[in-house]
């Protein structure tokens, strides 16, 4: 396929990085880190109210600006790039596929309105597998009662509408899995912050006692809702791999920025040619990445498009697990790479490059590892072999 930005792709790249290099710069994002909910609650009033990035994926008839996934990837990488720390990947990559995926129209008006305004923020409790889904659901007269827990929630303690996937007892497997929208307010809903080795993202422990909820708050037909959960978290596993790239591409930029200025022997340590050769190692495993976003960016957007090519979103998961892999290694090696060669200040706290290291290290264990990735790419492989 041919793939080029359109000029709005463009403006969108260009003011999320004018925005971005001021409002989220190192000085921001380290006092954010500080801050108990991990983020400057002015910053996302702004992202929110003011440059609507929330309302991206959102179509207009809900109040929204109707745009695709590229266009929320375009924004992802600029993120990635500045280490923002806010709900806004919760929100957009998880919280909201799951509900343009949903069939609840009268919880879609609700929720997508208020995401779009910039009055809500969601997130997706995940469960790589079935069997991970141990929240109980027990079915009464009129609704639910749910109990159990869900660990390693992103955003969970900050959220305002939590996507919960429980289970019916006696079922096993993709069968009898509903998908339930809490608000943050539920009685019986504790949520419990985690402490997380990057900071600028905080995980949630959340814990369901008798938890009582109506048939409309289901997201789809009781018992029904692997599907939509299972391509809810491929399509955030793209959202995260263009955050991913993002901070591959500026650890990069930092690296060549410092190597430039560094001199020894009377020269700068670029002109080595041993630094040289490191460089462009990350630079391809970089450019590895690009392809494999932007054309999972593309599967995701036909996916999420009412009127989409179902031949290319039947493509998701491949598009996905490529792009995840590829995007979680690149950036992983090029921040260890400019601790490396940043020396002995690489992992100081003065410097920046530990912060992409940490966020690096958590994205890559975030919806599925590389490793985790290529099995279900092998699996499909020998399935369409058989």
């Amino acid at each position: 396929m041919e793939f080029a930005f359109t000029p709005e792709q463009l403006m969108i790249r260009d003011s999320a990085e004018r925005f971005l290099a001021q409002a989220s710069d190192s000085h921001a994002v380290r006092a954010a880190m500080g801050v108990a909910d991990g983020y400057d609650a002015e910053l996302c009033r702004r992202i929110g109210q003011e440059l609507y990035w929330p309302a991206l994926l959102v179509p207009e008839t809900w109040g929204g600006m109707g745009l695709g996934f590229v266009e929320l990837a375009v924004l992802m990488e600029q993120c990635g790039r500045f280490l923002l720390g806010s709900p806004l990947f919760a929100t957009t990559c998880l919280g909201t596929p799951a509900l343009l995926l949903a069939d609840n129209p009268a919880l879609q008006a609700h929720w997508l309105g208020a995401i779009a305004s910039g009055q809500a923020s969601a997130t997706l409790a995940c469960a790589l597998d079935p069997a991970q889904v141990q929240l109980e659901a027990v079915a009464h007269a009129g609704g639910y009662t749910l109990s159990g827990t869900h660990a390693q929630v992103i955003d969970g303690a900050q959220a305002d509408l939590l996507l919960v996937p429980a289970r019916i007892p006696g079922t096993s497997g993709e069968q009898g899995i509903s998908l339930f929208a809490l608000p943050a307010d539920t009685p019986g809903l504790l949520r419990s912050a985690l402490p997380t080795l990057d900071q600028t993202r905080r995980l949630a422990r959340l814990e369901l006692h008798q938890v009582h909820l109506g048939e409309a708050q289901l997201l789809c037909t009781a018992g029904q809702a692997w599907p939509l959960l299972r391509d809810a978290m491929r399509i955030g596993a793209i959202g995260l791999a263009a955050e991913q790239f993002g901070g591959a591409q500026q650890s990069l930029d930092l690296t060549l920025a410092y190597i430039n200025e560094r001199r020894q022997f009377g020269r700068a340590i670029a002109s080595f040619q041993a630094i040289k050769h490191r460089c462009a190692d990350m630079m391809l495993q970089v450019e590895c990445a690009r392809s494999a976003v932007w054309y999972a960016a593309c599967v995701a957007r036909e996916c999420l498009a009412e009127d989409g090519d179902r031949a290319v979103a039947g493509e998701l998961l491949a598009a996905a697990a490529t792009a995840k892999a590829h995007a979680s290694e690149a950036f992983f090696h090029c921040a260890a790479e400019s601790i490396q060669l940043h020396g002995g200040v690489g992992f100081t706290w003065e410097y920046d490059p530990h912060l992409y290291f940490k966020r690096a290290r958590a994205s890559e264990q975030l919806l599925g590892t590389p490793a985790w990735h290529r099995e279900r790419l092998a699996a499909q492989l020998f399935g369409e072999q058989a």
